[in-house]
């Protein structure tokens, strides 16, 4: 892996920083967020506002001018290519009949508003009943099947907003 940082400031301008242009630069540590930093021959005052270390996303300020900043090495990028990510929320817009059965019971209606792990609906298969529960936090946008049909594997259920 290489030693360099892609770096995005406010989300329009990209560059990439080496390690050993880092370990060169002329800071002075103030306190736990402030530094007093020089470059060419010029005086900066930066101080971290804020930081998001899973998102690696940090809020700051140099000479009282805000910048949003995000962080990332090779195996950031990688992780992000296979869609590992670490600290996002999970996106999941719909569910599926996980194996074929009979709906029970739909104790949800459209437009309502649903927490991860909440019931939202009972589906019996080989004489067993199956509570399904929210993947994630959301509104429900339609549902698809009703009280007493069967279902077959993968077919939709739930949409959510």
């Amino acid at each position: 892996m290489k030693n360099s940082y892609q770096v995005k400031v406010n989300t329009t301008f990209d560059f990439e920083i080496d390690k050993q242009a880092i370990l060169d630069l002329d800071s002075l540590k103030v306190s736990d967020t402030e530094f007093h930093v020089l470059q060419n021959n010029k005086s900066y005052k930066a101080e971290i506002a804020e930081a998001n270390f899973n998102q690696k996303t940090y809020q700051i300020k140099v000479n009282n001018n805000a910048y949003t900043v995000n962080i990332f090495n090779e195996l950031d990028a990688l992780i992000k290519e296979m869609g590992f990510e670490i600290g996002f929320a999970k996106k999941v817009n719909e569910l599926k009949a996980p194996m074929p059965g009979l709906i029970l019971a739909i104790p949800i209606q459209v437009g309502q508003e649903v927490k991860e792990d909440d019931a939202l609906l009972i589906l019996e298969a080989m004489k067993m009943e199956n509570v399904l529960t929210s993947p994630r936090d959301g509104i429900i946008k339609s549902i698809a099947i009703a009280t007493g049909e069967t279902v077959n594997k993968n077919q939709l259920l739930i949409e959510f907003e």
